[in-house]
C-alpha cells in the first residue's frame, strides 16, 4: 500500500483546527483561501495524517526508551533515560493534538453520515486515549477535546483511569458495529493507510483492541473483562494471522517519515549504533535457538577467543582471518560492515588467567541492563559513542533502513491477540484451549518476522513448549512485542512477568510503572493535575519527586501488589 502519497493533501487540513481558537468576529476579509473550510472538509483527507502520526508515535515509544524498560534493548550512549529510567516530566501534546484532529474527523463523518469514517475515528480515538492513560494514568478525557468553549475546557478536568478505560471499550464496541455494516460510503481509495477502506479488517482491529483493553482491566474489573473477551472470541472477528496485523508502512523520504534513527538522515549514524540488544532478551533467544534473533540482531564484529597460550592478558590488536593487524585495535562501523560483507572474520584473543575474568566469547552478545558504563561492556577498547563496541552485537542491518520490508509500525498483531486468548483460557474463561492459542501466538510472531518455517523446531524446544504456566505465556508475549514494547511494559506492570530486575545504575531497584505528568500540565492546569496526582499511590520508590514519579502507581495497578 502507498501509505503516504496523500499526506501532502492531508497536510492542508492541519490548519483547520487552528481556526477553532479564533474569535467569532472574523469577517470574510480574514478568511484564508488556502485553508480547507471546516464546513466542507473531506474526512478522507484527515485520516492519513492521524493514522501515520499515531503509528509513528507508537513505534517511537516501543523502539526507544520503553524498549529499554522491558529490556529488549540497551543504549551505550545517551543512555540514562533508556537504561536507567531517569525520566523528566513527559509532555503528551503529541497525542492530544492528534486527538483534536481525530475529533474533527468524527464530527465531519457524523455530519455526512459516513459510517466507515466514524468507525475509523472512534477506533483511533480509543487507540490514542489508550496510549495516554496507559502511560500517565488519570488524564483529560470527557472534556479534553472541547477547548475554546469555556475556560473549564481550556484547563480540562482529569478523568479517572476507570472512566477512560470504560469509555475506550464503549467506543470500540460502537466502532465494531459500524464496521459490521460494511458501509464504506464516502471512502476514497488510498486515504486509509492501514487497510485501504476494508471495513472487515477494521472491525478485526477494533475487536482486537477490545481484547487488549479487556485484559488490561482484568485485575480491576474481572467480570467485565471475562464477559468481553468471551464475547469477542465467540464472534470470531479478530486478528488471527500475521497477514492481518494492523501495520503501517513508512515512506522514508525524510527523517520525519522514516523508521526511527534511519542512517540515511544522519551524517554519523551514532543514533543507530547506540542501540544494542539487551542481554536479558538475547540470552533467552540464545537458549532456545529463537530464529527471530538473527532477524533483529547482528553478530559481533570482533569475537573474543580464549587463548591460554597468550603471554599477555589481551591481544593488543585485532586479528583478521587469524592474522594480527598490527596497530589496529578496532575499525569503524562502516569499515567493519564492508569487511564482514566481503567474508572476512575478526577476532581478538585473551588469556582469562592473566586477565582475571571471563569475557563473552559468543557470536551474539547483549548488554546487561542498567550498567554504570554500558559502552565499556565486554572489555571494549573504544568506550564512548564515537566508535561502536566491536565486542557487542548491534541491531541488524535492517534497522539502518528508512522504510520497507520489516520496517513497519505495528499497532496490533495477531500474535498479541493469540497470547491474550491464551491467558484468558489459562484463567478458565470460555475462549478455547490455552495451548492452542499459545502456539498460535508463537507461530504468528515467527510469521511476522519471516521465520515461520522454523516454527516446528522452535516450539518443540522444552524452554518454549507450552507448560501450563502464565510465566511461559508472558515470556513469549514479551519477546513477540519487539518494537511494540509498550504492550510488554503494560503486561509486566499488571502481572510482574517477566520478572525483570533493574540494573545497578538504575534510578530505583525496580522498574517504573508510568510517565510523570508534563510541565505544561503542572504549570498551567495545576488544580486538575493535582487531582490526578491525588489518585496515584506513592510507593517506597517514588523518591523526591513524590506523587509525580515514574514509580507511583496509577489506578490500574493500585492495590494489586503488582508488579512489585
Amino acid at each position: 500500500m502507498n501509505s503516504f502519497k496523500i499526506l501532502t493533501k492531508a497536510a492542508l487540513v492541519s490548519g483547520i483546527l487552528l481556526l477553532s481558537a479564533c474569535d467569532d468576529r472574523l469577517t470574510e476579509l480574514n478568511e484564508n483561501p488556502n485553508v480547507v473550510d471546516q464546513a466542507t472538509a473531506n474526512p478522507n483527507m484527515l485520516m492519513p495524517t492521524i493514522m501515520s502520526d499515531a503509528g509513528m508515535g507508537y513505534v517511537d515509544l516501543g523502539y526507544n526508551d520503553i524498549a529499554g524498560v522491558v529490556q529488549h534493548t540497551q543504549k551505550d550512549g545517551w543512555y540514562s533515560g533508556h537504561n536507567h529510567y531517569d525520566w523528566t516530566p513527559q509532555d503528551w501534546s503529541r497525542w492530544y493534538n492528534l486527538l483534536r484532529n481525530n475529533d474533527f474527523l468524527y464530527q465531519r463523518a457524523t455530519q455526512l453520515g459516513y459510517k466507515f469514517h466514524q468507525g475509523v475515528a472512534l477506533t483511533m480515538k480509543s487507540f490514542m486515549f489508550g496510549v495516554v492513560t496507559d502511560l500517565w494514568g488519570d488524564a483529560p478525557y470527557t472534556n479534553a477535546l472541547k477547548g475554546g468553549q469555556s475556560n473549564d475546557f481550556l484547563r480540562p478536568a482529569y478523568d479517572s483511569q476507570e472512566v477512560i478505560y470504560k469509555g475506550i471499550i464503549e467506543d470500540l464496541k460502537t466502532a465494531s458495529a459500524l464496521f459490521a455494516t460494511k458501509d464504506v460510503t464516502g471512502y476514497r481509495t488510498g486515504y486509509d493507510i492501514y487497510f485501504d477502506g476494508n471495513a472487515e479488517r477494521w472491525q478485526k482491529f477494533a475487536n482486537s483492541l477490545l481484547l487488549r483493553y479487556y485484559m488490561r482491566i482484568s485485575a480491576k474489573m474481572p467480570d467485565v473483562a471475562k464477559a468481553g473477551i468471551e464475547s469477542i472470541y465467540t464472534s470470531g472477528v479478530y486478528l488471527k494471522t500475521a497477514a492481518e496485523d494492523a501495520t503501517m508502512n513508512y515512506i522514508g523520504t525524510t527523517a520525519g517519515n522514516s523508521w526511527p534513527a534511519a542512517v540515511a538522515f544522519q551524517a554519523d549514524p551514532s543514533e543507530y549504533r547506540r542501540r544494542k540488544p539487551c542481554q536479558t532478551l538475547l540470552e533467552k533467544q540464545l537458549a532456545t535457538g529463537d530464529p527471530r534473533m538473527t532477524v533483529w540482531f547482528a553478530p559481533v564484529y570482533c569475537r573474543w577467543v580464549e587463548d591460554a597460550t597468550l603471554t599477555t592478558a589481551v591481544d593488543p590488536f585485532i586479528r583478521k582471518n587469524g592474522v594480527i593487524q598490527t596497530g589496529t585495535v578496532s575499525l569503524t562501523d562502516a569499515k567493519y560492515l564492508a569487511e564482514v560483507k566481503a567474508g572476512n572474520k575478526f577476532t581478538r584473543h585473551y588469556n582469562p588467567a592473566l586477565l582475571g575474568r571471563k569475557l563473552d566469547t559468543g557470536e551474539y552478545v547483549g548488554v546487561p541492563p542498567g550498567l554504570v558504563d554500558p559502552s565499556s561492556y565486554n572489555f571494549n577498547p573504544t568506550p564512548g559513542q564515537v566508535v561502536e563496541n566491536q565486542h557487542v552485537s548491534q541491531l541488524s542491518e535492517t534497522y539502518r533502513g528508512s522504510s520497507g520490508g520489516l520496517l513497519r509500525a505495528r499497532l496490533m498483531s495477531a500474535a498479541e491477540v493469540s497470547f491474550i486468548l491464551a491467558e484468558a483460557a489459562q484463567k478458565g474463561w470460555a475462549v478455547g484451549d490455552a495451548e492452542m492459542h499459545y502456539n498460535s501466538g508463537v507461530k504468528n510472531s515467527l510469521d511476522t518476522w519471516g521465520v515461520g518455517s522454523r516454527y516446528a523446531t522452535y516450539i518443540a524446544n522444552p524452554l518454549v513448549a507450552y507448560n501450563k504456566t502464565l510465566e511461559r505465556i508472558m515470556e513469549q508475549k514479551w519477546i513477540a512485542g519487539w518494537t511494540a514494547a509498550t504492550e510488554a511494559w503494560f503486561d509486566y506492570r499488571r502481572t510482574g512477568l517477566p520478572a525483570f530486575k533493574a540494573g545497578p545504575a538504575s534510578a530505583a531497584v525496580v522498574l517504573p510503572v508510568r510517565f510523570p505528568y508534563g510541565d505544561n500540565e503542572l504549570n498551567f492546569n495545576t488544580a486538575n493535575t493535582d487531582a490526578g496526582l491525588g489518585n496515584l499511590e506513592v510507593t517506597t520508590y517514588s523518591g523526591a519527586r513524590g506523587k509525580n514519579s515514574q514509580w507511583s502507581k496509577p489506578w490500574i495497578i493500585r492495590g494489586t501488589n503488582k508488579p512489585w
